[in-house]
């Protein structure tokens, strides 16, 4: 058994080239091999989303605070709200992030294959961003 104490380990900012803005990420969790699924809360500020991405396993999302956008490739921008939980499939080409003028975090959930839980693609640009 682990306990892992809350704040024993550090934020970090989210890292420019998968992120628009500000953004924040805390580990929650990450067990060793042969364990795969990790977690962690991540907090946009006002603006601010993930490059565009896919998840080889998969992507759950649990909304905590504020109000958010997702999108998948070719689909509408939504709205999500504290209490929402969005799944994206594997392989689902999608982005997320903080709405234009309030902050959004949520508990991200996704499991590594060979190694990499994510493969980041290009930025969202401000005018794909901005097209709801």
């Amino acid at each position: 058994m682990e306990i892992r104490r809350s704040g024993a380990q550090p934020s970090g900012r989210g890292p420019a080239e998968w992120f628009t803005g500000t953004v924040r990420i805390d580990p929650l969790f990450a067990p060793p091999e042969p364990a795969r699924v990790a977690g962690a809360l991540v907090t946009f500020e006002p603006g601010a989303r993930t490059a565009w991405h896919t998840h080889p396993l998969g992507q759950t999302l649990m909304v905590t605070a504020g109000l958010g956008l997702v999108q998948r490739d070719g689909g509408p921008i939504e709205e999500i709200r504290p209490g929402d939980v969005v799944w994206f499939p594997p392989g689902e080409k999608h982005w997320h992030g903080a709405g234009p003028t309030t902050a959004m975090s949520h508990i991200a959930i996704q499991e590594k294959l060979n190694g990499s839980p994510v493969d980041w693609l290009e930025h969202v640009t401000d005018a794909q961003y901005g097209s709801r």
